[in-house]
């Protein structure tokens, strides 16, 4: 099969896109954990728990949801029940099933992130980019997403 060698413009921007991901990332997991004690993981399960009308999950579909593996949220869900952010509970519909539900610790901790989280986002995101830029980072995203969805689907 033969390829098609990058242009150097291809390589730098992806190259800049890289730097700038990592970049991101690194700067608001930090300054997360800095002003709530969450990681970005709690930040992640304690989001898709309060955004549910229930407040709770079944931890399979909270694992789909997020697209974890199963050992990851596993374990990930142990260090939370250890620190009071969520609780289990067994299934009433599957006994094999457990129900994740955040604790009032949790849901504080989670609307407290949250705030900080939409502070940052709004700094290094949304206040940088023009209308236009931020228009077409939301197309550009879109467009791959899909284009996982469709190889998945595959």
């Amino acid at each position: 099969m033969k390829t098609r060698e990058l242009t150097e413009s291809q390589i730098t921007a992806w190259t800049n896109y890289q730097r700038m991901r990592l970049r991101l990332t690194e700067r608001m997991n930090r300054q997360l954990t800095e002003k709530t004690g969450l990681s970005e993981a709690d930040f992640e399960i304690l989001t898709a728990l309060t955004e549910t009308p229930a407040e709770s999950v079944r931890a399979i579909a909270l694992r789909c949801g997020l697209e974890w593996e199963k050992s990851r949220l596993s374990h990930q869900l142990k260090r939370m029940e250890a620190r009071g952010l969520v609780m289990r509970e067994d299934c009433v519909e599957d006994n094999r099933g457990a129900v994740i539900r955040a604790t009032e610790l949790g849901r504080k901790l989670a609307a407290e992130a949250r705030v900080y989280y939409e502070e940052d986002l709004r700094e290094y995101v949304i206040d940088v980019l023009s209308p236009d830029q931020l228009d077409a980072l939301g197309d550009i995203a879109e467009t791959i997403l899909s284009r996982f969805e469709k190889t998945h689907k595959a």
